[in-house]
């Protein structure tokens, strides 16, 4: 068994989409403060983590784009959704800021040898990473999906699928499109993926991101990991 982590660390002032609040990460207490307990002298350390639902990374919950009522909170979503088959397609050579067409993903799709099935998660390599990540601009210049190719990869039956950056189209009206798209054809997207180049050109493989048991939650942070066996 193989298991390829395909998640970003959270610290301090991780970078997040600048319409959520920032990672605050301090020591609570550490090994400098003697503790003691009857005859026992200790010493522990803790962290203290203030963060939106949507750090690192992170799988939206439909109540976050969905007004819908009866739209579910991410305690709600069934684990099994967050444990499917899966492949990843590379479209790491688009331009920043660009869209990808439908044909566009049809190719990439195409290219990994692999045909989309129902309740698949499908893993999208647009370079967001390698091109952006640590600068002003990944919070900006990344690019994504058109909202065309989302109904695509809805129309395949897809559950979800997932990106490296902190949306899934790019910066603008067509951010909110996508996750309005997402709402009406009843899928949902990860954000802040990392090391999809690991798991290009693969194959499928078992994917794992189970989200933590937020009640009401938009969102929330997971340990995505590829799994081959």
């Amino acid at each position: 068994m193989e298991i390829i982590d395909l998640s970003r660390e959270i610290f301090h002032r991780t970078q997040t989409h600048p319409s959520h609040p920032p990672v605050i990460m301090t020591v609570w207490n550490d090994h400098s403060e003697k503790k003691v307990a009857g005859d026992t002298v200790f010493t522990s350390k803790a962290m203290s983590i203030a963060m939106s639902d949507h750090a690192g990374t992170h799988v939206d919950a439909p109540v976050h784009f969905d007004p819908r009522p009866g739209a579910l909170s991410i305690d709600q979503v069934p684990l099994e959704n967050f444990i499917t088959s899966a492949f990843c397609i590379d479209l790491s050579h688009v331009p920043l800021k660009h869209a990808a067409s439908v044909a566009e993903v049809q190719a990439a799709v195409k290219a990994s040898r692999q045909e989309i099935q129902k309740d698949d998660t499908v893993l999208i390599l647009l370079g967001t990473n390698a091109r952006l990540l640590g600068k002003p601009g990944y919070g900006h210049d990344f690019p994504g999906l058109s909202i065309e190719a989302i109904h695509w990869l809805a129309d395949q039956g897809i559950g979800m699928f997932g990106v490296e950056a902190i949306s899934p189209s790019p910066e603008g009206e067509l951010n909110f499109k996508a996750h309005m798209a997402c709402a009406e054809r009843g899928i949902t997207h990860m954000e802040c993926l990392a090391n999809l180049e690991a798991v290009i050109g693969r194959g499928r493989f078992r994917f794992i991101g189970l989200p933590l048991k937020i009640r009401g939650g938009t969102a929330s942070p997971i340990r995505a990991v590829a799994l081959f066996e």
